[in-house]
């Protein structure tokens, strides 16, 4: 592979020229938000977008470098606001950057030992999600939320330990205010 640009869409927050496109809708997030019964009652009425993410493809080998861009719907199931699903590195060892383009939203992040981290994000805010540290993006906003993140392209996204633990804390709205409560679907082993 030779080098290429790329372009981002600054007014949509959309990856142009993408290679592919990952879509999320509320019926793909069972078990990711804590309220059930507000969950069910959502995607019962309207299965919803949550997110989209457009990818560029390089090779998935040491020393490429991958990104893509993700943008988050606006929307809450209960206080909770519309998230991406979160994931580990399957290469844990391996770090990312995210860079807001558009909107409002925070990283929340988790080591495996429960340790939490949330930082805000707002358009020009470049987060470093560290090695071994669990990531989600919340759409705090009622507008859309897009951000780009590159990473190491054999990193690997790990899912299903996210589906089994959930994290740590939530991002709810409360009164209008973004806030971290404890999550209590939390697993800690």
């Amino acid at each position: 592979m030779g080098p290429f640009a790329s372009r981002i869409n600054f007014n949509t927050g959309v990856l142009e020229q993408y290679d592919a496109k990952v879509v999320r809708k509320l019926s793909d997030m069972a078990s990711m938000f804590a309220n059930d019964q507000a969950y069910k009652q959502a995607v019962s009425a309207e299965d919803e977008l949550v997110y989209e993410v457009f990818e560029k493809h390089v090779p998935e080998e040491e020393g490429q470098l991958a990104h893509a861009v993700t943008v988050i719907y606006p929307g809450k199931i209960g206080d909770e606001y519309f998230m991406t699903k979160g994931h580990f590195h399957t290469k844990p060892n391996t770090a990312e950057l995210y860079l807001c383009i558009k909107g409002r939203g925070g990283i929340i992040m988790s080591n495996e030992q429960g340790k939490v981290s949330y930082l805000e994000m707002v358009p020009g805010s470049m987060v470093y999600v560290a090695p071994y540290w669990s990531h989600r993006t919340v759409n705090t906003s009622d507008e859309e939320f897009a951000f780009l993140a590159i990473y190491p392209a054999d990193a690997g996204h790990d899912y299903g330990s996210i589906e089994q633990t959930g994290f740590p804390k939530l991002v709810i709205d409360k009164n209008g205010k973004t806030e971290l409560i404890d999550n209590p679907k939390w697993n800690k082993s």
